[in-house]
């Protein structure tokens, strides 16, 4: 077991370099001696990319929304869904340090027979990419009548008269997608792996 001041000096460094993602893997900290992640997080502020082999759905809706970030405003397709299962799943983010260079996070999950769930997902997303594959599809519904998936939460900024669209399920394959943000009320990591690298390793 590490003692108490091995402890600090790990995270603190882990913090000045990791510093966009501080929140975010503080909580993963806690989370690997568990093997799960069932809280609360946000990962938000800085692009990151995002891999799935697979994901499947239910309560789909997906709405037109602006992201802050330290660059400014961004325009943004916000995904959310009710419950997601997910196998292979990848993230990463890559942050420059002056002097120093690149440095690259990167999570692995869902890559055995167990898959990732979540609840209450959003994605908010300016690129994506996949197969997809949507049941009982509703397109070009007002975001005030989305009844199938969730609605858009607390914190975000609906652009005026937003596109919209939901759907009882989905199935997506081959999912490629840059992100702002990622929020889950409940996010259950199994065969959680996490890997910090200096230069660009990325999911993609």
């Amino acid at each position: 077991m590490m003692s108490q001041a091995r402890g600090r000096t790990r995270w603190k460094r882990f913090a000045v370099v990791m510093v966009p993602s501080v929140a975010a893997t503080a909580a993963i900290g806690v989370a690997l001696g568990q093997g799960a992640l069932a809280a609360s997080f946000s990962v938000s502020g800085q692009q990151f990319k995002v891999t799935a082999d697979t994901l499947d759905g239910t309560g789909f809706s997906q709405y037109g929304a602006i992201d802050s970030g330290k660059s400014g405003a961004h325009p943004v397709a916000v995904v959310g869904l009710d419950h997601a299962n997910i196998s292979n799943l990848c993230q990463s983010v890559v942050v420059p340090v002056p002097v120093f260079g690149d440095i690259s996070l990167k999570l692995t999950a869902g890559t055995g027979a167990k898959k990732v769930e979540a609840d209450n997902l959003y994605i908010d997303a300016d690129d994506l990419s996949a197969n997809a594959t949507f049941h009982k599809i509703d397109i070009g519904v007002s975001v005030d009548d989305l009844s199938k998936g969730p609605k858009p939460s607390k914190g975000d900024k609906v652009l005026p008269d937003s596109f919209a669209q939901q759907a009882e399920s989905v199935h997506f394959e081959d999912v490629k997608q840059r992100a702002w943000a990622t929020t889950a009320g409940t996010f259950k990591l199994s065969g959680l792996g996490m890997k910090v690298e200096k230069g660009k390793h990325e999911c993609y």
